[in-house]
């Protein structure tokens, strides 16, 4: 991998996670964060059926880092990163401050300050580092206001962490395109 930084973007299934992992296939260790919250087996099992398949899928030689403080584990990681997902660090960092129902201006001021140290720790890692995130913008206004609050704020994140990423890949389909 020859980037410093990459952000993999594209929808659910679309294959973005393997893409992710095959760009660090050759690293000599990798630390995967998983920034998302931990699966309740009886409450979701969909939920966690789809983290077992992650974590069966990883080599034995990657370390893993479950928790949504993604500065803590940029800072703390020695060597190359793979964050997936940024949706999912989103959902846990509005989850945490239990602000779903807070205005959405209060809302806004929690994701950018948290980016703030996101987006700092990505510039100053020496890489290389891949990052996953859903696209989540090409389709329907969502329903529900937590739905449209999510759709705008993962932008949000997206915009950020892509502008200090050297590069972008969407995935559709399998196929991967560097933006």
């Amino acid at each position: 991998m020859a980037a410093r930084a990459v952000l993999v973007t594209g929808g659910v299934r679309s294959g973005k996670s393997r893409h992710a992992e095959a760009l660090l296939a050759g690293a000599d260790a990798v630390t995967y964060v998983a920034p998302g919250p931990s699966p309740d087996v009886e409450q979701d099992p969909d939920w966690a059926a789809r983290i077992q398949a992650h974590r069966d899928r990883r080599p034995e030689h990657w370390h893993t880092v479950e928790g949504f403080d993604l500065v803590g584990a940029l800072t703390e990681a020695p060597g190359a990163v793979l964050v997936d997902c940024l949706g999912t660090w989103l959902t846990s960092t509005i989850d945490a401050a239990e602000a779903w129902e807070a205005s959405s201006d209060d809302v806004h001021d929690l994701v950018e300050q948290a980016l703030v140290g996101v987006v700092e720790a990505l510039r100053v890692h020496p890489g290389p580092v891949v990052l996953v995130t859903n696209e989540v913008g090409l389709g329907v206004v969502p329903v529900h206001r937590s739905g449209r609050l999510f759709r705008d704020l993962l932008g949000i994140v997206n915009q950020r962490v892509g502008g200090v990423c050297d590069e972008v890949h969407l995935v559709v389909a399998g196929r991967v395109l560097v933006l």
